[in-house]
């Protein structure tokens, strides 16, 4: 399950990735959410989306 809300999870950031403050709130909200491992993989998959997408660049991950 928890699986589940990892994809969701990453959608969700991809579609509010137009906005830098909504893409942080959602990183904060996965954090609560997710596993630690998950997390973590959650974290290099922002930092390499961070990187193709430069108007995030200002958003600490």
């Amino acid at each position: 399950m928890s699986r589940t809300i990892y994809k969701y999870t990453v959608e969700v950031l991809k579609k509010v990735s137009f906005n830098p403050k909504l893409f942080k709130r959602e990183l904060e909200k996965a954090s609560k959410k997710l596993l630690p491992h998950e997390y973590i993989e959650l974290m290099i998959w922002a930092k390499n989306f961070k990187f193709q997408n430069p108007h995030l660049y200002y958003v600490e991950v």
